[in-house]
């Protein structure tokens, strides 16, 4: 497994990272076991850049790597560990939620992570959504904080837009700024990553995968488990999951070529968008953290990125990647 350096930030994290949300939240019945293992065979494939949120769960995804370190005291200090904070889930019914980027949530938030996840430190820390009702400096000013005091490493920013990161950049240095990115979703190159590359922050995509529907797999809306929120997704309805699965069948056509599965061409295109980018997959399963490791020795020439771009171009996809209430919280 090679590394990569996030921008200009010193920031260095294996080229692939791990997503670590759907082990918890989200994609149906939790694992721990398997999610433990997974973990586990991560750090031997040399994946040592993993991702959580204290909203994943609400709080278990942290407390499920906490488990994990615990285990092995070695595993820390192996890891890049990201977290985030500034979405706000309601115990008592997690669907309902809100946004804070309020000065004090931040320290109480990171106080709460840094115990559920067993650590005096936080390698990455991100915001994970904009509080359109606090001024972006505010927030970043209480995190620059957590800095001096050795709590958090580098700072991060989730589904920024253009402007916040800019005012975020120059209040404390930005290293990180996570967003969405694969062969389906290009909004990305548009304007934020030319600017991400100005100010020298690294790309962090996470969902390189298409919510995994970019690995094939999923040929029929019942796919899905009852409980798994793509249900819910715009892109995974009606004729946009029709549209959307005329897009993979090309994808998987020529992943075949090649001798290699759709996942890994997937992935192979994004690891070639920049040496200044980490995806982070996720995955609950060793057999898929396996595949998707294979992605890395994965070579695409000039022309093999020349036609995917011709497959699936900015726009592509058919339907938004969140419901309109998520999206707009998107690019604040």
């Amino acid at each position: 497994m090679n590394s990569r350096q996030l921008g200009r930030s010193g920031l260095t994290v294996s080229a692939l990272g791990l997503g670590c949300m759907g082990m918890s939240d989200f994609y149906g019945q939790r694992d721990d076991d398997e999610s433990l293992r997974t973990l586990a065979r991560a750090l031997e494939l040399g994946v040592t850049f993993f991702d959580t949120a204290d909203m994943y769960g609400p709080y278990t995804n942290e407390e499920l790597l906490g488990r994990f370190f615990k285990g092995d005291k070695t595993r820390r200090d192996k890891v890049v560990l990201a977290t985030k904070f500034g979405i706000v889930r309601d115990l008592n019914d997690p669907s309902k939620r809100g946004i804070s980027g309020r000065p004090e949530y931040v320290r109480q938030s990171a106080e709460g992570s840094l115990k559920r996840l067993g650590t005096d430190h936080i390698d990455l820390y991100y915001q994970h959504r904009v509080d359109p009702t606090v001024p972006i400096e505010e927030t970043v000013g209480a995190m620059s904080r957590l800095v001096e005091e050795g709590k958090v490493r580098s700072l991060g920013l989730s589904e920024a837009g253009p402007d916040t990161i800019r005012r975020a950049h120059a209040t404390h240095p930005i290293s990180a700024l996570q967003t969405e990115y694969s062969l389906w979703s290009r909004d990305v190159e548009a304007e934020t990553l030319p600017l991400l590359r100005e100010l020298g922050i690294g790309l962090v995509p996470y969902s390189p995968l298409g919510r995994g529907f970019l690995t094939g797999e999923i040929q029929k809306f019942e796919d899905f488990a009852p409980d798994d929120y793509r249900r819910h997704s715009p892109r995974f309805q009606g004729e946009n999951f029709d549209k959307n699965l005329k897009l993979v069948g090309h994808l998987r056509d020529l992943a075949q070529s090649k001798g290699v599965t759709a996942s890994q061409l997937a992935l192979a295109w994004v690891l070639a968008q920049g040496d200044d980018l980490a995806p982070i997959p996720g995955t609950k399963r060793v057999k898929y953290l396996e595949e998707n490791v294979g992605a890395v020795a994965v070579q695409l020439s000039t022309d093999e990125l020349r036609h995917l771009d011709e497959l699936l171009p900015l726009g592509a996809a058919a339907g938004t990647r969140y419901p309109e209430a998520m999206m707009a919280a998107v690019g604040r």
